[in-house]
């Protein structure tokens, strides 16, 4: 089992930070470029609701499929994969408010490889997650 943490700090308050993350649809404004996400179907965020997507990597396509569990409005959730190239996955989204104005996001991802797309995918996480960091902040900082 592989372990993946990674948090940082975006100047915004948690309720803003937790609804900005509760739309699963924002997967399309953290997903960097050249990577496509194809929504199939996507429930609001809540317990046991499903997000199926494809991801496209050029022309490679990659559907993904997550329940969620362990909804709580303002502390994040986890998403479980169901179906995609990890033989398991499971991803933590947390969120701890610093003060008023500022929350910690937390991500902690527990997996294990499944085919050679998993490997490519895992490795490629600390870009992931730098990108995601980014386009949080430029959202929700309200120093800006």
């Amino acid at each position: 089992m592989k372990i993946y943490r990674h948090s940082f700090t975006v100047n915004a308050p948690l309720s803003a930070v937790a609804e900005f993350h509760k739309d699963a649809r924002a997967l399309r404004q953290l997903t960097p470029p050249p990577l496509i996400v194809q929504f199939n179907n996507v429930e609001p965020l809540g317990e046991g609701s499903v997000a199926d997507f494809t991801m496209w990597a050029g022309p490679m396509p990659v559907r993904w499929v997550a329940v969620h569990s362990q909804v709580t409005e303002q502390n994040g959730f986890v998403d479980t994969q169901k179906r995609g190239p990890f033989r398991s996955w499971r991803h933590h989204h947390g969120f701890r408010a610093v003060d008023a104005q500022t929350t910690v996001v937390i991500d902690e991802i527990e997996a294990e490889y499944g085919n050679v797309i998993s490997r490519f995918m895992w490795l490629n996480l600390p870009l992931l997650f730098a990108y995601r960091a980014w386009r949080t902040r430029a959202a929700l900082d309200i120093e800006k």
